[in-house]
């Protein structure tokens, strides 16, 4: 990866590519550590560590630490993420959407626009809930009509220049660029989590333990980045055949090619949604000072992560076990929408392709379906296994970390493929010998 990073600033297009990309993330960086005027910071992360608890350091986390002290870029590109979430699934449900789709480069930048759209429509929704809330908790001074209708507009302007930074960076950066940001939000929070365990485990203690926890640390770290970017590359294979055609004098088709299926098919979209949806009865009692108690208190317990590892709370274990099964469920869901076998099992018989030892047609089908549904399980198990390590340290060790198993894997799965462009650059400009040497 270093050795391409340095063959790359060799080649003044992609230098200045780089540098592009660079500048634009020092200004987000610099827009975070600005604070909305009339907001206390501090007033701030304690109602939101009390009303979103364990969301938290997942908005944190993907905020860069900025929608923890609401800096004017507090929203960052999670507007952006929903709407083209939703886009996504809509294109399923929708015939125009889908027909925009299909249709080419007008098509995109169509349900691009519509996109932008639902992001600031988001930013909007979003940033007037969390004013009102802030204001009723009366953490804003001069709580009136004017101090919310200039917040939601800061907040909104806030989260579209990060959209339209984004847009340039993919545009004359490298790479997506708002994966980009979202990766340089979640490196930023990690020196942080790492001086906490410091000061928490091995602060004050002797060499020897002292070297065991630092050892451990580091042990856990590597491990779950090899098993991520092993989950990450994981893929099958599925050959395909193309028979002969006799045209003429010309001979076509006979070549030999393959449908490659990711294990992870789905991304880390399962444990996002898992994960909110198991946060919003917590986000609703704290906004709503909903007094809980008794068999309410216990269930509050088992909803919240932190309460799941943890030997005090053995009952807690209720709500690890629902969100394994939403991360299956919604690992089989978002894959059925994104992917679908009869229409690849179609194209194949339209262009005589088969698969070896597959009949064209419904049993192609059949078999692709075969295949997907027993590579999402392994992915599904992948993701559970990388979101509960941080999980189990946070409730059997008491470690608090704003990054977890879900900001591992888009670090990971955004660095491979800001490599993989750098890379594909390079070879269209026919630089030699940066992948052999």
């Amino acid at each position: 990866m270093f050795k391409t990073l340095i063959n790359a600033f060799k080649v003044q297009d992609i230098r200045r590519r780089l540098l592009y990309t660079f500048f634009i993330l020092v200004v987000i960086r610099l827009g975070s550590l600005i604070t909305v005027p009339g907001i206390s910071a501090d007033a701030i992360r304690e109602y939101m560590q009390n009303a979103l608890g364990d969301s938290l350091n997942i908005f944190s986390s993907f905020t860069g630490g900025s929608f923890e002290q609401m800096s004017i870029f507090a929203l960052s590109v999670t507007p952006y993420i929903t709407a083209s979430i939703i886009i996504q699934l809509l294109t399923i449900a929708i015939p125009a959407l889908e027909e925009m789709q299909k249709d080419g480069e007008d098509g995109r930048k169509k349900i691009t626009a519509i996109t932008r759209y639902m992001t600031v429509g988001l930013a909007i929704l979003e940033s007037s809930g969390l004013v009102v809330g802030f204001g009723n908790k009366g953490v804003i001074d001069n709580y009136n009509f004017w101090t919310v209708l200039t917040i939601v507009v800061i907040l909104t302007a806030g989260s579209a220049i990060v959209m339209w930074l984004g847009e340039r960076a993919t545009e004359k950066g490298v790479g997506n660029g708002i994966s980009v940001i979202l990766l340089i939000n979640i490196v930023s929070t990690m020196p942080n989590d790492l001086k906490n365990m410091y000061t928490q485990f091995m602060k004050g203690k002797d060499f020897v333990r002292f070297t065991l926890v630092c050892l451990l640390i580091i042990a856990v770290i590597i491990l779950t980045v090899v098993f991520v970017c092993a989950l990450q590359g994981a893929e099958r294979k599925i050959p395909v055949q193309y028979a002969k055609t006799v045209r003429g004098r010309k001979t076509m088709g006979g070549q030999s090619s393959h449908i490659p299926l990711k294990v992870n098919t789905a991304g880390v979209i399962p444990v996002i949604f898992a994960s909110s949806l198991l946060s919003v009865p917590q986000i609703i009692v704290n906004l709503f000072n909903i007094k809980s108690s008794g068999v309410g208190a216990k269930i509050m317990q088992a909803l919240s992560q932190s309460y799941w590892f943890n030997r005090t709370y053995p009952w807690a274990s209720i709500g690890l076990i629902i969100y394994i099964l939403l991360v299956f469920f919604f690992a089989y869901f978002y894959t059925a929408i994104t992917f679908n076998p009869m229409e690849i099992a179609n194209n194949m018989k339209k262009s005589g392709g088969f698969i070896p030892g597959i009949r064209p047609g419904q049993p192609t089908q059949d078999y692709l379906n075969k295949i997907l549904n027993y590579i999402i399980f392994i992915g599904a198990v992948g993701l559970i296994i990388v979101a509960c390590i941080p999980m189990f340290f946070s409730g059997f060790f008491g470690a608090n970390v704003s990054f977890g198993g879900t900001s591992l894997i888009i670090v990971v799965g955004v660095v491979i493929e800001t490599i993989k462009n750098i890379e594909s650059r390079m070879l269209v400009r026919n630089y030699q010998g940066f992948l052999l040497d």
